[in-house]
């Protein structure tokens, strides 16, 4: 089984929307993942068919027995983050889940449950099954929520005998992304001629030589500033990083994006264009089998 992960330095750069186009693309059956727990927005873009739906527990929080609480208030009192009231209600928001108000209780009126923090989809799109999810707002643990929807993917993929995973990842290089990178076979990098793509871009790279994961580069939107399409090319050749495709800036994108549907289903622009020929150097360099 291979996996594919879509990355790139910071939000913006058209990794989902890359994404999708090439899910839509590619005609090899595969197992489409968003890992963004965070900002899922791939499924925005795939016309997903909710099938299913589950809760993601992580972490823990205090749980007050009415019947057994005398009101003593040493829970409040051992409470070191403030988060419970007068009245002895607790605060999710300020409850960091340490447990020391059920340690302390003299009638055991709070236990430790499991919190919930968000929730794992599986949905079928007209491009294969699609695995994502959703966390809460202000919650914690992004990481094992990745670690999970990928689990929940492979065992797809395996159930199915499919033998390919994309994945759309999350940006930067933080937890999420690390969880992302475990078993991963190539990472495809998405970058804008800017000066900050160009900083990202190295440190994403960094981050693929520290786990010995291949690595690709596509620039998108190259023909806004072509001297920093060539030093983002020249980085990349220092880097060991092998070359996809440029993408040029095109307005039907964002027609595809106020449609909800992959850029080649609604256009036959440049960047559309582009996108086909990446495509073939996908098949031809990742995936194996020549160009589809």
């Amino acid at each position: 089984m291979k996996e594919i992960l879509f990355l790139s330095g910071k939000g913006g750069t058209g990794k989902t929307t890359i994404c999708a186009a090439l899910a839509s693309l590619w005609e090899k059956p595969k197992v489409i993942a968003d890992v963004d727990v965070d900002a899922s927005n791939l499924p925005l873009l795939l016309s997903p068919r909710l099938l299913s739906q589950s809760p993601f527990q992580a972490g823990w929080e205090p749980v007050r027995d009415e019947g057994k609480c005398t009101g003593c208030g040493t829970c409040r009192e051992k409470c070191r983050f403030g988060a419970i009231g007068e009245d002895l209600t607790i605060d999710p928001f300020d409850c960091e889940g340490c447990g020391v108000c059920a340690w302390f209780c003299p009638e055991e009126a709070i236990v430790m449950k499991e919190k919930e923090v968000g929730k794992i989809f599986l949905s079928e799109t007209p491009y294969g099954p699609l695995v994502h999810a959703e966390l809460y707002p202000g919650e914690e643990n992004s990481g094992k929520l990745v670690v999970e929807v990928k689990r929940r993917a492979r065992l797809l993929a395996e159930e199915q005998g499919l033998d390919f995973i994309l994945i759309d990842g999350s940006p930067g290089i933080g937890c999420p992304v690390i969880a992302s990178l475990s078993g991963v076979s190539v990472c495809i990098l998405v970058a804008e001629p800017t000066l900050s793509g160009l900083h990202d871009l190295k440190r994403l790279a960094a981050l693929l030589r520290h786990f010995k994961i291949p690595g690709y580069l596509i620039i998108n939107k190259a023909d806004l500033a072509p001297e920093m399409s060539s030093e983002l090319l020249n980085s990349a050749e220092r880097e060991g990083l092998s070359f996809l495709g440029s993408i040029p800036y095109d307005p039907e994108v964002f027609e595809c994006l106020r449609l909800g549907q992959p850029l080649p289903l609604v256009s036959k622009g440049p960047a559309s264009k582009a996108l086909l020929e990446i495509n073939g150097h996908v098949y031809k360099n990742i995936v194996g089998g020549g160009e589809q």
